[in-house]
C-alpha cells in the first residue's frame, strides 16, 4: 500500500531521536511520538508498519498517521511536540471591562426588576458600549470568579 506521508530521517534526527528515547527523560508523549517515528522511517533498520507499530506502543494506527502526517507536513520538532499548539484566544472582556461589568452588577437592578439576571447584565453592557458583543456565558463566567455577584441569593 502506498503511504502518502512517508517518514524519512536524516542521520542527525535519527541519532538524535535514539539518544531520547535511550535517556528517557523526556515528557511521555514527546518519548512515544520518538519511538513513532523511529519505526516509521523509510530508511530506517526498521521500517514497521503502522498496524505493527501502533500494537507494539499501544496506540491506535491514527496516532501513528497523525504523527507521520505531522513529521512530513510541520517538520521533525513540531512532530515531537505534546501537543500541536493551539490558536490563542482573544478576552472578550478586558479588565476594565470586567470592572465596569462587576459594578454594574453591584448596582441597583432596572425597574421591575428584584435582582440582574445574567443575560440582563450581558445586554446592557452592550447598551453601554464596553463591549461590541456579549455572550451571557461571559457573564456568568466572570461573575462566577468573583464570587460577588449580586445574582446570586447568597453573597460571599
Amino acid at each position: 500500500m502506498h503511504k502518502k506521508y512517508v517518514v524519512r530521517l536524516t542521520e542527525e534526527e535519527r541519532s538524535q531521536l535514539e539518544t531520547l528515547v535511550r535517556s528517557g527523560r523526556a515528557h511521555a508523549r514527546k518519548l512515544l511520538y520518538g519511538r513513532i517515528l523511529l519505526k516509521a522511517d523509510s530508511d530506517g533498520p526498521d521500517r514497521w508498519t503502522d498496524e505493527r507499530i501502533a500494537e507494539a506502543l499501544e496506540v491506535s494506527t491514527a496516532t501513528v498517521a497523525r504523527e507521520r502526517r505531522r513529521y512530513c507536513e510541520d517538520g521533525f520538532e513540531v512532530a515531537l511536540m505534546p501537543k500541536k499548539p493551539g490558536k490563542p484566544r482573544r478576552r472578550v472582556l478586558d479588565g476594565r471591562a470586567e470592572a465596569h461589568l462587576i459594578a454594574l452588577s453591584c448596582s441597583d437592578p432596572p425597574e421591575g426588576r428584584d435582582r440582574w439576571s445574567i443575560r440582563l447584565l450581558a445586554d446592557r453592557m452592550v447598551e453601554l458600549g464596553h463591549v461590541g458583543a456579549l455572550s451571557h456565558e461571559t457573564v456568568r463566567r466572570t461573575l462566577k470568579k468573583t464570587r460577588s455577584s449580586r445574582t446570586s441569593s447568597a453573597s460571599g
